[in-house]
């Protein structure tokens, strides 16, 4: 009996495989929702957009960009992690996971899901003043912010990349600033062109158009050498300021996804990020396009969260003042 029983059991397992694999192997079938936990027009939400366009071709389904803002991307993230693990719904985010994790915003990070490859490398994260400011370099900035601490405000969102970097830079230079939540890229974009606040931290890319119009001023890039796509601007080391953060975008899926489907959807990666058009199109913006697979990039977001951890105490017990942008 225990015999019949044991050769039932696995007519039962190849006939689940036959099932299965048929339909892993179609994949995808239909649309894919891909998760921005940022808001429209800043760079997390460029970057995926572009993608978009090149996955679509590749895996012969639209891809729909979704933006779930708010809470400096945890409920994006949460969305995604709490998704079905079939595939479609996919998650584009950057290191600001890490912070949400260390400031207990949430109590997962990257490695609670599938990993579906490193996509976009941004070495352009620059601290940005009003043309009109008195501050002509980090050194200027530094030197009124030691004159008057927490004078000089600075624009952030509270568990967001930006965050960590003037906290970062805070105690890398002794300067203080007063610390304020005005939202996303848009909103600090909204709140410097307003005069509402003195300084924000963003990609080059989202505000090149206010630099060359001549209404903003870039003071520093924090990059470990001069960015070739914006020579002329100085990095914070070059100033006296040693300090870096690398900014990579990457795709993650629902914990438990079939690795068929991750592996499919990595491969379409694999091989748009290799596509000279797709590079065109992101160095408009300043970045490159960097793939990396899922167990090489596993490996180096861990060495890049071990970096954030340093700073946990830091960055638990700092806060930002919340304030509403004027439009």
């Amino acid at each position: 009996m225990q015999k019949y029983l044991k050769a039932a059991a696995l007519i039962a397992l190849v006939l689940l495989a036959a099932f299965s694999l048929p339909a892993q192997a179609a994949y995808p079938n239909k649309a894919i929702q891909v998760i921005v936990p940022a808001g429209a027009g800043g760079d997390t939400d460029v970057n995926c957009r572009i993608l978009g366009k090149y996955l679509e071709k590749e895996l012969g389904q639209p891809v729909v960009i979704v933006n779930v803002n708010g809470a400096g991307g945890t409920l994006g993230t949460r969305k995604v992690k709490d998704s079905a693990a079939d595939g479609y719904t996919v998650l584009f985010f950057h290191p600001s996971m890490f912070l949400n994790k260390i400031m207990g915003l949430v109590d997962y990070t990257f490695s609670d899901f599938e990993n579906g490859g490193l996509a976009v490398m941004d070495d352009t994260n620059i601290f940005v003043v009003n043309a009109n400011s008195p501050y002509k370099n980090l050194n200027d900035v530094i030197a009124a912010a030691k004159a008057a601490p927490g004078k000089i405000k600075f624009a952030t969102e509270t568990g967001g990349f930006t965050h960590l970097q003037i906290l970062a830079f805070q105690a890398e230079t002794g300067a203080q600033f007063n610390v304020v939540d005005v939202g996303a890229a848009a909103q600090k974009t909204v709140a410097l062109l307003g005069r509402q606040v003195e300084m924000i931290g963003i990609s080059y890319g989202i505000i090149k158009d206010y630099v060359a119009s001549g209404k903003f001023r870039v003071v520093g890039v924090m990059a470990e050498k001069t960015n070739p796509l914006i020579p002329e601007v100085k990095t914070f080391k070059e100033q006296g300021v040693d300090i870096s953060f690398p900014k990579f975008f990457y795709y993650l899926f629902p914990k438990g996804t079939p690795q068929a489907i991750v592996s499919k959807f990595t491969a379409a990666l694999a091989k748009v990020t290799a596509d000279p058009a797709l590079k065109a199109e992101l160095n408009k913006f300043m970045v490159n396009p960097a793939y990396m697979a899922p167990a090489d990039a596993v490996k180096y977001m861990g060495t890049q969260e071990a970096i954030y951890i340093k700073y946990k105490d830091l960055i638990t017990t700092a806060k930002a003042t919340k304030e509403e942008v004027k439009q």
